[in-house]
């Protein structure tokens, strides 16, 4: 019995893993187009699957996701239209530079952010050791 469940919790980790690199690389508008462009989207059974990996949004799993969106693409791809248009090379290059703005805008916003905090944390100092 004990050697049972340890292929079955090898079994089930494996699984885990396999997901979550798939869901992962869902955030890569290449690959979607590359999906697509090899008619993925159209079989019943992989949308299906698709479905399924919403689990991937509950926040027990989703803490384990280092590109949180893929979540977004994820979500995106339970609709057909998204699905169709993906085959078009220049709509996934559309999404890849609508990615890169968001990214650069974060981690500038970010930096704005952690300068301000930097400076109010000095100001505090100066304001304690000055008192």
């Amino acid at each position: 019995m004990a050697l049972f469940q340890a292929a079955s919790d090898d079994q089930t980790r494996i699984r885990f893993q396999l997901e979550l690199e798939f869901v992962q690389c869902l955030a890569n508008p290449n690959y979607l187009n590359f999906l697509a462009q090899r008619g993925y989207f159209k079989d019943k059974s992989f949308v299906n699957y698709l479905k399924y990996l919403l689990y991937w949004k509950e926040p027990e799993y989703a803490k384990y996701l280092k590109y949180p969106q893929c979540l977004h693409m994820l979500e995106l791809l339970q609709y057909e239209h998204f699905r169709k248009e993906l085959v078009n090379a220049q709509c996934a290059k559309f999404i890849d530079e609508q990615q890169i703005l968001h990214w650069q805008h974060y981690s500038r916003k970010r930096m704005r952010l952690q300068q301000a905090l930097a400076e109010q944390q000095q100001q505090q100092q100066n304001n304690t050791h000055g008192k």
